[in-house]
């Protein structure tokens, strides 16, 4: 007799796009022979909560924390027993979000960080938002895990910036060219592995990035993880972005 599988929430929202690519990676991904197979999910999109980067650095004080918390309650509440945020950089709140929620809460930038030392890593790219490089999340998850961090030069970031507010979240058309140059230098400068630490940039097209055969997505290890801790069998990750 199979145990019955755990409900995942998410709270997505942050970006939606993001969010909704989240769900269609558990969907997918989660092996199944018929509807029942699936993991039950809850998930509030939570697109009005405020902006995180804009916290973070000081653009914005309406901290997006009250209102991620409500969210979290809620879901709590509707059943959700796991909780994935699939924003990266709404991991600068972790502590006080996941003390505050009833259910324990997946944390996207340490399971990334760890599953890229799991293969071997020794210097990581990170490519992520101007908030998540700010707020130290990663530096600090590669220093527990003795890994070497670098993050693009300042050209170099504010390309990506644009990948991700003016491209990616704006439902434009990416500079693909500007992306692999960026890949690239951090790539020239000794990284072994690149991390996509910024939920967007996982729906960039995969077969356009030139590096791709080095790129850990943070993304794709979170949804992995929680089809894993929910109960059910992930399929199909294995060699797509080196999950």
């Amino acid at each position: 007799m199979s145990h019955p599988k755990k409900v995942l929430g998410i709270l997505g929202g942050l970006g939606p796009l993001a969010g909704v690519y989240f769900y269609e990676l558990i969907t997918k991904h989660t092996k199944a022979l018929c509807d029942q197979d699936h993991i039950d999910v809850i998930v509030i999109s939570g697109a009005s909560t405020p902006d995180r980067t804009d916290f973070i650095t000081g653009k914005s004080n309406v901290s997006p924390l009250p209102k991620m918390k409500e969210d979290v309650r809620k879901l709590a509440s509707a059943g959700a027993e796991i909780i994935a945020v699939p924003c990266n950089t709404a991991h600068f709140f972790f502590d006080e979000l996941d003390a505050s929620s009833p259910v324990p809460v997946l944390n996207i930038v340490r399971e990334t960080a760890e599953h890229a030392k799991a293969k071997g890593a020794k210097k990581i790219g990170i490519m992520a938002t101007d908030g998540t490089i700010l707020s130290g999340s990663y530096r600090r998850e590669c220093e527990r895990l003795g890994m070497e961090y670098v993050v693009p030069d300042d050209d170099g970031q504010r390309w990506l910036t644009e990948i991700i507010y003016g491209s990616i979240k704006a439902s434009a058309k990416p500079d693909m060219n500007k992306f692999n140059k960026i890949a690239e230098g951090l790539v020239a400068r000794g990284c072994d592995y690149l991390i996509l630490g910024c939920t967007e940039l996982s729906l960039l097209p995969k077969e356009q990035m030139t590096e791709k055969n080095i790129t850990v997505d943070s993304l794709f290890v979170l949804a992995k993880n929680a089809i894993t801790l929910c109960g059910a069998v992930p399929f199909g990750f294995d060699g797509i972005y080196n999950t």
